[in-house]
């Protein structure tokens, strides 16, 4: 498989500092094509979020490009990368904790990682509220679960969607790296095919747009080149600061192409 890729990220129309971290790197290898996809939103009623989600960027950049190589030759890689990520997330929940405690000051930050191995099977760890989205032509649906108080009463069927909406708990974090005692990423595995749009995101990006405009915007029929996928993502940055979208507003857009 190959992948068409963009990216875009925004300050917002409030704040001063863009807390959200994120980046997008390939590898092309004898076997096929590997992609990985990371954004982190630093928690923005913690102070210096930009550092502890940049941190974590910078980790998972580092581990890419060092360690993943020596992964990709085992038996079961999507389980060393399990391993793997489980360990960098929970040593730099301890570092960033350890950071904070020195300036005392109290940072964190979400995570949610793809990785596309060239089997096509691809691993998410997720850690807080950011999402991935996949789109086909007919759908959208989030391959993530949100880690909230209001998603958590939502399940267990205490609040409405419609509740969830003005729910003064609504950006309340269930767990976040650096700002938990303990910290025990989800894991979701999968396998992507030819012709499908794979979207992270930081919550400030969906907030005010809705699933039908997400669709609309980033089905794969609608997403042809590289160009076409960056002007859309910006369309949705812009349109959410129409609608006065105070938070970051962070997107990443895969589109799966099939290998020549």
């Amino acid at each position: 498989m190959e992948y068409k890729i963009a990216l875009q990220t925004d300050v917002g129309n409030k704040k001063e500092i863009n807390q959200d971290s994120c980046c997008m790197k390939k590898a092309i290898t004898d076997k096929g094509t590997i992609l990985m996809a990371v954004i982190c939103d630093g928690m923005g009623g913690l102070a210096k979020g930009e550092v502890a989600s940049a941190t974590l960027i910078k980790t998972f950049s580092s581990w890419f490009e060092n360690e993943l190589p020596k992964i990709l030759g085992t038996k079961k890689p999507l389980e060393e990368v399990k391993c793997s990520w489980d360990r960098i997330i929970k040593e730099e929940n301890q570092n960033i904790a350890a950071y904070g405690k020195g300036l005392n000051l109290q940072l964190g930050t979400t995570i949610t990682a793809m990785l596309i191995l060239e089997d096509n099977y691809y691993i998410i760890a997720h850690v807080g509220d950011t999402r991935v989205y996949k789109l086909t032509d007919e759908s959208v649906s989030v391959l993530t679960e949100d880690q909230t108080v209001v998603a958590r009463e939502i399940k267990l069927g205490r609040l409405t969607l419609e509740q969830a909406k003005t729910d003064p708990r609504r950006n309340v974090l269930l767990q976040c790296v650096g700002a938990s005692k303990v910290v025990e990423p989800a894991y979701y595995r999968g396998m992507v095919s030819e012709n499908e749009c794979y979207m992270l995101c930081s919550d400030g990006f969906r907030h005010v747009v809705t699933n039908e405009e997400i669709l609309n915007a980033f089905a794969p029929s609608k997403n042809n080149s590289q160009e076409e996928m960056q002007a859309h993502i910006v369309e949705l940055v812009e349109l959410n600061k129409f609608r006065h979208e105070n938070d970051n507003i962070t997107a990443l857009l895969i589109k799966t192409v099939q290998q020549d």
